[in-house]
């Protein structure tokens, strides 16, 4: 396990030697000693899961008459929960083989994600849950109060036409509203981590678990890879059920192509770009992301000059042309 914090670009940080808060000042000047730091551990995992599949994902005429934080989730969407849970035990345990691993969850409150927790948290024990807490920053993209089937339609279909990032519903919220409150969240949850709030053994493999909804899982990835408007765009949702795993690869950069295929990420809707970095990321260490930087600022430049002498020589031409 890798002693450390997360910077705003996802980087591992290995923490201060020396601790500087008032209150080991304190006790530092009582006890005549310095106090020793305390661990900061990455956590192995952050695995993002949608719900399970609901009665509005069944049959859109259920937004018309209850309000779409109620709508609870099917028969079948149980069973896809049931199976989720299956499925990460597993992944986390290394089938069982592993001991050192510990969960902790947060869920959005509705009641479609508070069910899919329910039933996925049947395939732990009491003694590998660290914690739950529900957390409002991740819950569905506001669609207003009710929604009127005739009407959404014609709205998602003015959706299209506008963008699907900066198209903000009637009496709701655009998907640029959500990536601010899951930005919110994301900085809390580094906090958490940073002042061990989660009470995490740094002997175990720390996995986060965020039970929530298809569209803020990929704003989600899209604050956390720095990804931009127009590559969000081509992002295909989540199925019920479905989870990515952002996983920490070997020299601190996180990564989905730790765990996932690169015909996973094509699925999804990744660029051959985008997946090009994911594959970086699993093996680069954080010092390697200078060298990487000329890929990250070709995506916003046509062209860089090499030098100033070669920048200026260019203009100078262009103008006499």
């Amino acid at each position: 396990m890798i002693n450390s914090t997360v910077d705003d670009n996802g980087h591992a940080q290995i923490p201060d030697q020396e601790h500087h808060c008032h209150c080991c000042h304190f006790h530092s000047q009582n006890q005549q000693k310095p106090p020793a730091p305390i661990p900061k551990c990455l956590p192995k995992r952050i695995i993002l899961v949608r719900h399970g599949e609901s009665e509005g994902n069944r049959d859109d005429a259920m937004y018309t008459i209850t309000p779409d934080y109620r709508i609870p989730l099917t028969p079948k969407g149980i069973d896809q929960a049931k199976e989720a849970g299956s499925r990460i035990f597993d992944m986390v345990s290394d089938n069982s083989s592993s001991d050192n691993w510990k969960v902790y969850f947060y869920v959005s409150p509705y009641v479609r994600t508070r069910s899919t927790l329910r039933e996925m948290g049947r395939a732990f024990s009491r003694r590998r849950v660290l914690g739950v807490r529900e957390e409002c920053r991740i819950r569905e993209q506001d669609f207003g109060n009710f929604q009127v089937a005739d009407r959404m339609k014609a709205i998602k279909e003015t959706r299209e036409r506008f963008g699907r990032f900066f198209y903000r519903f009637p009496e709701g919220e655009s998907a640029a509203d959500v990536y601010d409150r899951v930005s919110s969240f994301l900085e809390s949850l580094w906090r958490d981590i940073d002042m061990n709030r989660l009470h995490h053994d740094p002997n175990d493999d720390l996995n986060l678990v965020i039970i929530s909804h298809g569209l803020a899982s990929r704003v989600f990835l899209m604050k956390w890879f720095k990804w931009t408007v127009e590559q969000f765009e081509y992002l295909n949702n989540l199925g019920n059920c479905e989870f990515r795993v952002i996983q920490l690869g070997i020299g601190g950069e996180y990564s989905l192509a730790v765990h996932h295929t690169e015909e996973e990420m094509l699925e999804w809707g990744l660029s051959p770009e985008m997946i090009s970095d994911q594959k970086w990321r699993a093996h680069a260490s954080r010092s390697s992301w200078k060298d990487k930087c000329c890929w990250y600022l070709d995506a916003f430049f046509d062209h860089l000059a090499n030098s100033d002498e070669d920048d200026y020589d260019e203009v100078k031409s262009n103008f006499s042309d």
